[in-house]
């Protein structure tokens, strides 16, 4: 059996093929430029060279992207995308035109002159990637099924905050199921409101095998789960410092018993500290990082846990977890399997067993060594 894991990040997106006949140590991996800054080099050179690029295909992230777009608009130079493509920019189509891009139809597109430079947008490419594994003569014909990883804010209502609707959602998707695969999904079962994994959907069309999408923070903290000492740690705080957002869980017997969401380049070693310091003791609200212009705070069980026992007091994983590293909080580094850089591909193999049980047998046997065991979201020895 094999599955094609993708988590696409800001800076990069990591690649993970499991194939369930070999250890998983020796599963093939590509560590490559993420689709957001793909895109902004793109934009960059049409830039230098004073063309104007139109945009079409589907939603996708920004950061990287937007910035380029914007100096290009800057330059004085002409965007136009149209609705679906422009939406990776701001989901209030009005703010799109308002930043000087022009919307135009699929058709408009086509009618373009050809000197504007079209650029397709979308975050899951499986012709780029199956094109890649087969110049080193990997075939990716014979899937079982693949699993992609994307941040999503959700398509926020007019006037509701984007940060206060995801947080609402991550709040409702735990009070629904307590465990961090919740946050996975089969294709056909999207919530409307999730636009960009709406999106990696719509790209994976063509595709003949199930397609499982998860929000990529999780997918970090799941995976990071199966380092076998974070495996021995209960209670357990864990944080994911990603390049635009950090997120950390704290994990106890019943679940998940409570998180925070914050922008990473609005923290420092002394905020984020003190944030993880008031999760694990309970006092965390809301409102500490929401009115900070993060995303929020959830605890669900108030008791305090004691960091200053065990081995380590947090574990750390994701692209920025340097940011840990003289921390008063004793922080250990998660390697699952040898390789902090795709513990999110971990995490959406054990959740590709959750979302499709035909699968879970193998893939239990791979992560735990025991196929019947059910892979818990905090507890997998």
């Amino acid at each position: 059996m094999r599955i094609l894991t993708v988590d696409i990040g800001t800076g990069t997106q990591d690649i993970f093929l499991y194939d369930s006949r070999l250890d998983i140590e020796n599963g093939y991996k590509l560590i490559l430029p993420s689709p957001t800054m793909m895109i902004r080099r793109k934009v960059q050179a049409c830039t230098r060279r004073g063309e104007a690029i139109a945009l079409y295909g589907v939603m996708m992230g920004g950061g990287p992207s937007h910035w380029a777009v914007e100096d290009h608009l800057r330059s004085g130079y002409t965007v136009y995308a149209t609705p679906a493509a422009a939406r990776s920019f701001n989901d209030d189509l009005e703010a799109v035109r308002q930043m000087g891009i022009q919307l135009v139809s699929e058709d408009e597109i086509r009618a373009l002159p050809h000197n504007v430079q079209r650029i397709e947008m979308k975050d899951f490419d499986f012709q780029a990637i199956a094109q890649t594994f087969d110049l080193f003569g990997v075939d990716l014909s014979d899937l079982n099924a693949v699993a992609v990883a994307v941040f999503d804010h959700g398509d926020a209502p007019p006037h509701v905050s984007d940060r206060q609707f995801r947080f609402d959602y991550l709040d409702e998707r735990l009070r629904a199921e307590s465990r961090l695969s919740a946050f996975a999904y089969r294709s056909e079962q999207i919530p409307p409101i999730m636009t960009r994994l709406q999106a990696v959907a719509a790209s994976a069309q063509g595709l003949d095998v199930p397609l499982v999408v998860m929000d990529t923070a999780p997918a970090a903290v799941l995976g990071a789960l199966f380092d076998p000492i974070i495996a021995k740690r209960k209670p357990l705080l864990i944080a994911n410092v990603g390049n635009f957002h950090t997120l950390a869980f704290r994990l106890g017997e019943n679940g998940i018993e409570g998180l925070f969401e914050h922008h990473t380049g609005l923290i420092d070693l002394a905020k984020l500290e003190n944030l993880l310091i008031r999760l694990a003791e309970g006092s965390l609200r809301h409102a500490d990082v929401f009115d900070d212009m993060g995303h929020g705070a959830l605890v669900y069980d108030g008791r305090p846990i004691d960091l200053t026992q065990g081995d380590f007091g947090v574990a750390v994983t994701g692209p920025r977890r340097k940011m840990m590293q003289p921390s008063k909080l004793r922080p250990y580094f998660a390697a699952p399997f040898g390789d902090m850089m795709i513990s999110g591909c971990f995490g959406l193999l054990a959740a590709v067993a959750d979302c499709l049980p035909q699968f879970a047998e193998p893939i239990r046997q791979s992560l735990t060594g025991n196929p019947d065991r059910e892979i818990a979201p905090w507890d997998v020895e």
